[in-house]
């Protein structure tokens, strides 16, 4: 059952939370949500519920733009902000679990970059629930540029037809980054790690190996 919190962000009042933690929790993962749906949505939902049966408790939010019903996402400044008073939450809620921290999309890109900024108190690895590299039809790695400064472990979850991150872009980052990176590929996924049924696989199937896949990387740094 989520736990409601409520998180007083600097300057932007206050966000909804929703924080899941099992019996048998052994860390915590803060998740952003992407820039089109907040903390309720069903993948945000199902990541949550998966990753409490597997034993890692998360905390999930809302950003400002979101809690007031805004399709406008925040500025970086807001959303960094935002990302930092999450984090401090789930300490707070969690002092006894080790932490991380990522999102999904547009919540990734705005974690690392407050990781980049100042390191994230605690947090001892980042993961991306499908990385947003470039916009559709416009390839490029810029806005990967701050990654340099991520000094802590990341994890890249990635389908295959993810229009947001070609492959022949996200490789090459991920092999620059060295052993800070990890990519683990969703065969046939697309941005929402959809899967065609040509691919002789289900969106659950996904969703197993994406929890599976979270929690031995999280154990292999604890």
């Amino acid at each position: 059952m989520s736990k409601p919190v409520t998180i007083a962000v600097e300057g932007s009042g206050t966000v909804s939370g929703l924080f899941d933690r099992g019996a048998e929790a052994r860390a915590c993962l803060v998740i952003a949500h992407g820039a089109g749906a907040g903390m309720t949505h069903p993948f945000m939902a199902m990541v949550a519920r998966g990753l409490a049966e597997a034993g890692i408790a998360t905390l999930r939010f809302n950003f400002p733009y979101m809690e007031a019903k805004s399709r406008r996402p925040d500025r970086p400044p807001v959303a960094v902000a935002t990302v930092r008073a999450a984090v401090a939450e789930a300490a707070r809620l969690a002092p006894d679990l080790p932490l991380f921290a990522g999102g999904k999309s547009f919540g990734g890109r705005m974690t690392s970059t407050a990781q980049a900024e100042a390191p994230l108190a605690a947090v001892r690895g980042l993961v991306f629930f499908g990385f947003p590299l470039h916009p559709p039809g416009k390839p490029s790695d810029d806005r990967a540029a701050h990654l340099a400064g991520v000094a802590v472990p990341m994890l890249f979850l990635q389908g295959t037809r993810d229009t947001f991150a070609g492959l022949d872009l996200l490789e090459p980052l991920c092999r620059r980054l060295g052993g800070r990176a990890t990519l683990h590929l969703f065969e046939d996924g697309d941005h929402s790690f959809h899967v065609r049924k040509a691919s002789g696989r289900t969106d659950a199937d996904v969703l197993g190996e994406m929890i599976a896949t979270v929690a031995a990387w999280i154990d292999g740094l604890l």
